[in-house]
This record gives structure tokens, sequence and C-alpha cells, in this order.
């Protein structure tokens, strides 16, 4: 809390002016505060009275002289002394301690034994400030705040640590149906209106719990049973032992039934839009005599159309960013020069729409710039002035037709082999590939569904299985070096490795582990091995349909859903209840959308403020409290997206992870990938997205080292932290430092020529 503190004052009470009351007249002067001396008893009272002193020091040393415990019953007996420090002087003995409670009792706050020396009064005064007189001044304070709660028209309760209420204004019990003091010592029970009350009541404790503000609407129970919708603001407030001692709300009926305070807000909003438009006033006037003739159904809509003017001026619309910058405003008027000048800056940076995206400069890698440019950017942002073009390459899905089913149960031995470490993260994905003649998808895809019952919770058949499998398989295209199904294979061997990972066991539903799998399988089904700049730059077909936004990857989610759908025989999802199939597509989706690069830094800076920081800020208390609420925290709905998002990312881009031997063919896939679009591009006659990949000049290590730099290092980091990763971390260390040597050596091939 903080209050302006005025000059204390203090009140001496001696009989005579010895060395003792001199000692702390003059600590006063020494202090600044206020010194008040009183001889006679008879006007103590009506000088305290007066001046309202925070300190009174009384002799207590001579009680035929002066009846001290009298003096002070009858200063205690005037209300005005509820929040004054008054202190006893007891002469030094060598007698043996006697109780203090007859001292207390007699309103004393405490007892100086006599020095007169001036540090030792000095000090004493220096205690009394700045603890018993402090404390003080935020009670007196707190009548002022209570008084402005009791007048408030906002519903504000506060509650104990165990949610019992210990405080509720008029407006609150009003609110709630209760008469007053009715509530005090009470727990409102909250209704279960809809069917994700579990969830927002998990949100809201992994807020609270950790000290955080939770803003939101919640159904609550007035006292006759009806159910009401609330806006409500939780502060948590932290107490003794630096631990949530209170809960204050702040709450809002989001209803609009008050006819009383509706009619109130509009004639303010009225009043308000006269003052601020006063050169209009007259033309406002003429409109309400026109009105006054209108007929009866004009005033009711025109009643209609303020009451709804004043419900939206009512709500809670203020979006974060905003608050953020209303903030540093705040901060700023009262800061000094550097200060307000970094702040400006700081809003200069908050104002525009990039927050997460990386700024380079001309000096910066042009590896880096490159691939930072072409696989971040989006829509049109290479060309300059009206420079368009079509491509002609033919971007068609590849055949759909269905080749004849495989049982898991009955295949070539070499396929067997190959896939029989698929649980191990040094499993051999390119053996897959080469004996399942291009087609690791539907094998390792069975095997590894099969090891997470997924056909079980889906409520659909191996064979079903069996053909939605060839059907995603049949639209990856085989031509392309990366992305096709051994890439969606590989993914999706990554994405089953960190679900078997305990800490997202822990953490994930089952519905979770089954969109995250499905997601994998389909999350670049008919890619054309181009980027979405390049469809965007050429006129593509999907980047008109999806607006130069998001392209490939919405391209990826709906077909992945098309080709189940359209097909009875293959639509893994036809026994699925309504809820849980669109909980499941959603979660599909979202992790789909995740895998576009333009949103790469906003989800990993949001994974690591969300889910890495709180857990490194919660891991020096290993509690079994501090445990539960960070287990509370991750699994919220957020939370949990988050994890998913940064799962697949990281099963998406996990090449730099893998074995040396696996890191380096990865790379050449990609690298022959980005070549082949350059060539296309200077053919075409488009803007090159990435100009480092030319097949003459590239430099392989440069391009891997870049990439490793800017994209996987952070990202990894992060994950490691959370899901505990160390063989993929050794092997992103010895894959760098490879790649390093190679580049120190200024080779740009793939390997070191042979000796």
């Amino acid at each position: 809390m903080r209050f302006h503190q005025d000059q204390l004052q203090v009140l001496l009470v001696f009989t005579k002016e010895d060395s003792q009351c001199n000692g702390f007249s003059r600590a006063c002067e020494k202090a600044g505060f206020k010194c008040t001396v009183i001889k006679e008893m008879q006007a103590v009272l009506t000088c305290f009275q007066d001046k309202l002193h925070d300190i009174i020091i009384i002799d207590h040393r001579n009680p035929r002289q002066l009846d001290a415990e009298a003096l002070c019953r009858s200063v205690r007996s005037s209300k005005l002394s509820e929040n004054t420090v008054i202190v006893g002087v007891v002469r030094r003995g060598d007698k043996e301690e006697v109780s203090l409670m007859p001292f207390l009792a007699a309103g004393f706050t405490r007892r100086y034994i006599e020095n007169p020396n001036i540090m030792a009064c000095y000090n004493e005064l220096l205690q009394l400030a700045f603890g018993e007189v402090q404390s003080q001044l935020k009670l007196r304070a707190c009548n002022s705040v209570f008084t402005a709660l009791e007048k408030s028209q906002e519903a504000i309760e506060i509650t104990s640590e165990d949610h019992i209420i210990q405080y509720a204004n008029p407006a609150f019990e009003t609110t709630m149906g209760y008469q007053s003091g009715e509530l005090i010592g009470k727990e409102l029970a909250q209704v279960p209106i809809n069917e994700k009350k579990g969830d927002l009541l998990d949100a809201i404790n992994s807020c609270i719990k950790i000290g955080k503000e939770w803003q939101g609407v919640y159904h609550t129970q007035k006292k006759n049973g009806d159910n009401i919708q609330q806006n409500v603001k939780i502060i948590p407030v932290i107490g003794q032992g630096g631990k949530i001692r209170h809960y204050v709300s702040i709450i809002r009926v989001c209803n609009g039934n008050n006819k009383i305070e509706t009619v109130t807000e509009s004639v303010q909003t009225d009043s308000q839009a006269d003052n601020l438009a006063g050169k209009h006033k007259d033309r406002r006037k003429s409109s309400v005599d026109a009105k006054a003739v209108c007929c009866r159904t004009s005033e009711v809509s025109n009643q209609r159309r303020h009451s709804s003017l004043a419900r939206v001026q009512s709500m809670m619309i203020e979006a974060p960013i905003t608050k953020v910058i209303n903030i540093i405003n705040a901060a700023q008027e009262n800061s000094p020069m550097p200060v307000t000048e970094a702040l400006d800056r700081v809003l200069e940076i908050l104002r525009t729409t990039e927050l997460y995206s990386p700024q380079f400069t001309v000096e910066d890698d042009p590896h880096a710039t490159d691939l930072v440019g072409g696989l971040v950017s989006d829509g049109l942002r290479r060309f300059s002035g009206n420079e368009y073009a079509l491509a002609t390459k033919n971007l068609q899905p590849s055949s759909t037709s269905i080749p004849i089913p495989v049982s898991l149960h009955d295949i070539p031995p070499r396929i067997a082999l190959a896939i029989e470490d698929e649980e191990q993260w040094d499993f051999d994905i390119f053996e897959l590939e080469a004996a399942t003649q291009n087609r690791p998808l539907i094998y390792l895809g069975l095997k590894t569904f099969a090891r997470f019952g997924i056909c079980e919770f889906l409520k659909c058949s191996e064979a079903t299985l069996r053909l939605w499998f060839q059907i995603i398989e049949t639209n990856y295209h085989s031509s392309n070096p990366y992305h096709n199904s051994t890439h969606a294979a590989d993914v999706l061997h990554a994405t089953a490795y960190f679900l078997s990972r305990n800490k997202i066991k822990e953490t994930l539903d089952r519905i979770d582990e089954v969109a995250a799998l499905i997601a994998a399988a389909i999350h670049d089904v008919d890619h054309p091995g181009r980027t979405n700049l390049f469809l965007c730059n050429s006129g593509n077909e999907l980047a008109v349909l999806y607006n130069d936004l998001a392209v490939l990857e919405s391209h990826h989610a709906a077909l992945g859903f098309r080709l189940t759908l359209e097909n009875d025989k293959c639509n893994i999802f036809k026994n699925l209840e309504r809820n849980d199939y669109r909980t499941l597509r959603q979660g599909i989706i979202d992790m789909v959308l995740a895998t576009e690069m333009t949103k790469h830094f906003e989800h990993v800076n949001k994974f690591i403020n969300s889910i890495r920081k709180p857990l490194e800020e919660q891991g020096n208390e290993e509690t079994g409290n501090n445990q539960e609420v960070m287990n509370t925290m991750l699994r919220t709905p957020e939370n949990r997206a988050l994890i998913k998002r940064i799962m697949i990312k990281c099963a998406d881009v996990s090449n730099p992870c893998r074995p040396l031997e696996y890191c380096i063919e990865w790379a050449a896939r990609i690298s022959e990938e980005y070549f082949s679009q350059t060539d296309e591009e200077k053919q075409l006659s488009l803007p090159v997205a990435m100009p480092v990949f030319d097949r003459n000049t590239c430099s392989i290590p440069k391009s891997q080292i870049s990439f490793i730099d800017y994209f996987i290092t952070d990202m990894f980091d992060a994950w490691d932290a959370f899901v505990d990763l160390p063989d993929l971390m050794q092997h992103l260390d010895d894959n760098f430092k490879y790649w390093k040597a190679l580049d120190e050596q200024k080779l740009r091939s793939l390997r070191p020529p042979p000796e």
C-alpha cells in the first residue's frame, strides 16, 4: 500500500523536563518529528484531541507524581486514539521482571526502560516510526479504502486462502441477493452451467495459485437459486510468509437486466458525448426535439440502441497489449529522461505487428537472412512494384487410387526387421524407405498406431486404418527430394518418441496423443516441394484460395480431412461421438498449422514464457504443493495446446538432432529441393525466395549452421528443459561441430573430400 506520510507528531508527557524528557525532545528534532511537551495531566487530553499525535510518550517512573496508567486509559477512551502509539517510560532497576499484562491492559503499546542518551531515544523513535506507527497509518488508510469499497458500484468480495468470504461490499450483497453481513464466513457454491466447468476452474486455480490475476466469465448462484453469469477479475494478495493469504474478486454481472443501471449509463453516455462534441450540441438538441413528435416505436428503438451502447462501453474488452501500453505510458510520467526515452522505444516496438519475428540488417549472415526471409515471410513480400507471375508447374495432387491393403501381421521379413526398433530415437528411417520401396508411412504408421491403441480410441477397425494410411501416403509426392512420405514417417516417429517421454505422458490427455499422431501423419500431405513464398509469388491456385496466409499448412489440414471423410471405407472418424470428433479435429488442425514457419518465433517464445520459465522458477522449491500447482498449470487447455505445437514443430525439424549420417542425408534432400525451387524461380523470372540456395554457389555447411542457430537451438533447448532429451541434444551438438568444421575448411559440400 502506498500513501503520503505527513510529519510525525510526538507528545511528551513529563511532570518535569529532566534528562529523559530532553533526550526524547532532542531525538525528535534529530528525526524531524514535531514535538510537544505537556507537564500537566489535565491538559494532555485536550492537546491530543487538538493535534492527534502519532506517538505519545508518558513518564511512568513516578506514580505518585503522575498516574501514567490512568492517563493512558483516559486517552484510549477517545476513539481518536485508535491508531495512536503510546509508550510508557519505566525506571531501570535490578528487580525481578514482572508481567506486562497490567501495563498493556492500561492501553500502552510498548514500554521504554529509561535511558536519556539521545541516540537511544532517537533509535527508539525510528523503530516506532517504521514499525508500529507505519502499521497504524496503514490501518488508518484502510478506513478510507473500506469506505470506497462500501460506496463502489462494482461488486467486490475478499476471501481467505481457503476461499471463505471475509468481506463483501453492499453491491456484491445486492448482486447475490443477500442481506448485509449474511455472506461473511460462507463459501459461494458455483453452478456447473457448461461442460467446460472443470477446465475453467483448473485455469482459474492455475493462475491465482502462482500469484497471477485471472480475468474471465464464470457462472454462480444467487440466494434465490437463480443462475447468473459474471465478468470476474480475481486478484491474489500476498501476505504473511510470502504466501497468498487473500483473494479479491471484482465482479460485473454480464446481463443487462438491471434497468436502473442501464438508464443511468445511458444518461452518462449522452452527457459525455455532448461534452466531447460541443460543436454538434445544437444539432443533437434538434434531434431530441424531432424524436419528441415521433411514434412510440422509434422511442423504444432509440432507447434499446442507447442501452446496447451503454452495455458495450461497460464491458471489459481492453486488449492485453493495450493494457501493457497504458502501464508503460503511466510509468513514463515520473521517470527520468533516459528511462522515458527507452520506454518510447519499447512502445514503438510494441506497436508493430510482428512482435516475434527477428529483424535482420544487411550486416547479418546472408544464409540466415535468406532462411528467415524465405521460410518466415508470407505473401508477396519480395515483390516490388506491380511484378506478378504465374507458375506453369502442375502442383496437382498425385493419384488417389487406393493400393491393395496390407496387414501388419503379414509383411516381408526385411520390412519387419526395419521397423523392429522403431521406439528408439536412432531408428533408421532410410532403411525402412528402401525396404518398402518409398512407402514407409503405412508400415511405420500401423505399428505406431497399434502401440498407442489408436484404433481402440477411434473405434475403427485395422482395415479402415490401413486404407486411411494408404490414401494419405498416396497423396505424398514421391518425386519430392524432401517433402515426401519418408519425411512424414520421420515426423510421425519423432512425435511418437516424444509422446513416450514421462513428462509428456503426465501432461497430455489421451485425445491429445491421438491428435498429435494423426497430425504428424498428414502434416505435409500433397506438399508440392515448394515453399509458401513460391506459391504466393507464382499466383498458385492454393495461394489464391488461402489468401497467401499459411497456404500449404491450410491445404495439408483441409486435404487430410477431405481424403478421410469422402470415402467411408477409410473414414477413421466415423464412429466418434460428435464432441470427441470436434475436439480431435480442432487439435489436429491446430498442430498442422503450427508447422507454418511464419509463427515459429511466436510459438517458441510463448512456450518459453508460459512453460519453461515457470518451471524454472518453481524448480528451487520442489515441495509437493508447488509440484501440484505446476502440474495443474501445465494441464490447462492453453498450455496443453502450446506443448503440442512445440512437440510437432520439434518433430518436423528434428533432422539436426538425428545421428550424423541421417542428418547429412536430410541436409542433402532439403538442399536439393531448395536448389530445384531456385532453378524454377529463375526459369520463370520469379523473385528468388532464397538466393543462397543456388546449386552452383551454395555452401551447405553454412546453411545448416544458420538453420541450427536461428531455428533449432532455442526451441530444442526449451523442449529439452521440459521433456529431458540428452541423446538428442548430444546429436545436435555433434552435428553442429561437424558442419562448423566443414565451414572452417571453406568446404561447401556435404562431406569432406576423401583422403
